[in-house]
Parts: structure tokens; C-alpha cells; sequence
């Protein structure tokens, strides 16, 4: 059993991995800091850590599909983040396929008819 439950926990963590990228750049149209992003995130459903996220920020940044300014006005200066253009073109393109898969999907699994 522990075999099937190891090989459950990857593929979840597969299906998790696009839509964790497609729920940042969704949450980033306001600026946001790391930890606030995943307090919105985990408000919504959605838990991330932040050995995740971090490395996922500093990647869509690299990408060019979020922006970065730092806050130093506080004691602790605070990175926020912000969707792109380039980023704003990519979330509206893959929101579109989340919703087209996710249809599909539903009429796989939802009804329990597999014809």
C-alpha cells in the first residue's frame, strides 16, 4: 500500500505543478510579496510553500512574465512581485487552456459515461 500511496503523492504533485504557476501569475495583478501571495493563495484553497514559490518567482521573473521592485521603506525590506505584459499574454492563454482542458475533463470523468 505504502507503493501505491508513493506513486499517488507524485502524480499529484505533477497535476499541482502547472496550475501553481497558472495561480501565481492569476494572484499578481496587484503587487504582492511572497508570504502574502501565499496567504492569498492558501485563503483560496490553494497550499504553497515557500521552498516552492520562491524558486517559481525568481524563475517567472527570469522569464520575463513577472516584474520585481524592492520596499525599503519598512524595517524589513520586501521584494513585490507583478504580472508582466509578457505574463498578462501567457495567463490569458493558459487560463484558456485550463478551461478547455478542465471541460474535457469533466466530460471524461465528470458523468461516469466513458463512451
Amino acid at each position: 500500500m505504502a507503493d501505491m500511496d508513493d506513486q499517488i503523492d507524485k502524480l499529484r504533485l505533477e497535476l499541482r505543478r502547472g496550475v501553481i504557476v497558472l495561480a501565481v501569475l492569476a494572484q499578481l495583478e496587484s503587487a504582492s510579496y511572497g508570504y502574502s501571495l501565499i496567504q492569498r493563495l492558501a485563503e483560496r484553497g490553494l497550499e504553497i510553500e515557500e521552498g516552492t514559490l520562491y524558486p517559481l518567482l525568481r524563475r517567472l521573473e527570469q522569464q520575463s512574465l513577472l516584474t520585481s521592485d524592492w520596499d525599503t521603506s519598512e524595517a524589513r525590506p520586501r521584494k513585490y512581485y507583478r504580472i508582466s505584459e509578457a505574463g498578462r499574454t501567457v495567463l490569458t492563454t493558459l487560463s484558456a487552456e485550463w478551461f478547455a482542458t478542465a471541460a474535457v475533463m469533466r466530460r471524461i470523468l465528470g458523468d461516469g459515461d466513458n463512451e
